[in-house]
């Protein structure tokens, strides 16, 4: 029987977006299992969601997109910890545009460093959703504008806003 094919997917999904939910199928569709894995940031102050809000917008994306072997979590530490705790062999990270790929291209050298055996996976986004960041959304949010095709759960994520 072959080994099963575990991924996480990472980031601080403040809030989810449209351009997420595009990677967290592509993985659903490339993986056995995939955990979104939701990180305190340390580089963000604060964040326009509390983490149990996070979770629950990632959550709600997730039954709506009908991914029975995605698993949302919330992680406060290190990504090779829950990687080794839950048996995840790749990190999968999407990249927009060349700015991205060199970021996480540096990040993937440092994951190596933590552990040798977690493969980063780079998939692009959508050419449609690369505009599409969190930032984008809290700034739609910050000034009142419809969210539109941005997030996958809209009237969620509206509710669920820190101002």
């Amino acid at each position: 029987m072959a080994e099963e094919r575990i991924a996480l997917v990472t980031g601080s999904y403040d809030p989810i977006t449209a351009g997420h939910m595009y990677l967290i199928r592509i993985a659903a569709g490339m993986f056995d299992r995939v955990y979104v894995t939701i990180c305190a940031n340390t580089e963000k102050a604060g964040g326009a969601f509390l983490p149990e809000d996070r979770v629950k917008l990632a959550k709600d994306a997730v039954e709506k997109a009908g991914l029975a072997n995605v698993e949302v979590l919330l992680n406060g530490g290190l990504v090779s910890d829950i990687a080794r705790a839950y048996g995840a062999k790749y990190l999968v990270r999407g990249v927009r545009n060349g700015m991205d790929f060199a970021y996480e291209y540096d990040l993937a050298g440092i994951m190596k460093r933590f552990d040798p055996a977690l493969e980063t996976i780079f998939l692009p986004t959508d050419p449609t959703l690369a505009c599409i960041s969190a930032t984008y959304v809290r700034d739609l949010l910050k000034y009142g504008c419809p969210l539109g095709d941005a997030v996958p759960n809209g009237e969620l994520t509206r509710a669920l806003y820190r101002k």
